[in-house]
């Protein structure tokens, strides 16, 4: 009952600073996560509170966000600066702990990787990361029915597919690769590499 009211009072400011499609989507996360956590054993009430958040530091301009996260001493990389779309995630992470009150490691960890990913994500990292590319809100990817489909059978399989498929649309775009998103892809591809016979 406790993690219910700390989600419902997370919703309600999360309601006030977000645009309303980015509050939406953010309870597509929620949901979606919870539903993945079910199926993979994952502490649901975790899933649901990380996929709340994880878009919580995502408002105003990339201007903006860069001078919050100096201003509240959240140091930024070259890497980052020159991919300020994931700068958010950094910042959601410092707001969870800072504002929120998240004090799991694993929950914080979450929102901070749920756009570059990176090796040795733990469960909740990964459905996380996966629940915010399949929320029933989006719909851009040319791929993701069949990982809809793959998000509920193989974990390690569908974040290896998607951080291929995010590189290959980012070389594309000619846009930086965060060097986590590599890290992470090279670990996933050898997971699935040691589990193949």
């Amino acid at each position: 009952m406790e993690e219910l009211q700390k989600i419902l009072e997370i919703r309600k400011k999360l309601k006030r600073k977000l645009d309303p499609f980015r509050y939406e989507h953010s309870l597509g996360v929620a949901f979606t996560a919870a539903a993945l956590a079910m199926r993979y054993g994952e502490n649901i009430g975790k899933a649901e509170l990380a996929g709340t958040l994880h878009d919580c530091g995502k408002y105003g301009t990339e201007e903006a966000l860069i001078k919050r996260c100096r201003k509240n001493g959240v140091t930024l990389t070259e890497a980052e600066l020159k991919s300020p779309a994931v700068i958010h995630a950094k910042y959601g992470r410092y707001l969870a702990e800072a504002k929120y009150g998240i004090r799991d490691q694993d929950i914080l960890n979450a929102v901070a990787y749920h756009t570059t990913g990176r090796a040795g994500m733990s469960r909740l990292e990964k459905i996380v990361f996966i629940a915010d590319y399949i929320e029933p809100l989006r719909d851009k990817a040319e791929d993701l029915p069949r990982m809809r489909e793959l998000a509920f059978r193989d974990l390690d399989r569908c974040m290896y597919e998607m951080l291929l498929g995010t590189e290959a649309y980012l070389k594309k775009k000619r846009s930086g690769i965060h060097p986590d998103s590599i890290e992470a892809l090279h670990y996933f591809e050898r997971l699935i590499k040691e589990e193949r016979p």
